[in-house]
């Protein structure tokens, strides 16, 4: 394996926990939707990551060389459980019993997620930094 599919493989890490982020913090902005245009309460997403093979813009040079697997997502995957049930007669969008219809979605866990999905694109970027750290020595020992 080259250092340039090394680089490849980081930034598939880097847009696979920078795709994962994003559901978690709509997520988190919708924590307390009760309605949505689809009628309803949010439902919580999740994405799915899956095995991809990495295309780098040197594959062309280097075809022999960078059979590589990154990462990928694969779905975004929508909860479909019945939602959380609360009884708050006054609200806008309480049924005849009183109860409203409210997403289920934890803040703490997706907040919990957002930090491993944070520190997954960081342990990525340091994988790059030290390639790219590695290149530079190499052609500094051309000079």
């Amino acid at each position: 394996m080259s250092l340039f599919s090394v680089l490849s493989i980081g930034a598939s890490g880097m847009a696979a926990q920078r795709a994962r982020a994003e559901v978690l913090v709509e997520n988190l902005a919708n924590a307390e939707t009760t309605r949505t245009p689809d009628g309803g309460p949010y439902r919580r997403k999740d994405a799915v990551f899956e095995s991809a093979s990495v295309e780098s813009p040197f594959r062309s040079v280097f075809a022999s060389q960078l059979d590589a697997e990154g990462v990928a997502v694969s779905d975004i995957v929508t909860d479909l459980r019945d939602p959380e049930r609360r009884y708050m007669p006054g609200h806008p969008d309480a049924d005849g019993d009183g109860y409203v219809a409210f997403p289920r979605v934890n803040p703490a866990e997706d907040m919990v997620d957002l930090m491993g999905a944070s520190r997954g694109y960081q342990a990525n970027v340091a994988a790059i930094a030290a390639v790219k750290d590695m290149i530079q020595k190499s052609i500094e020992l051309f000079r």
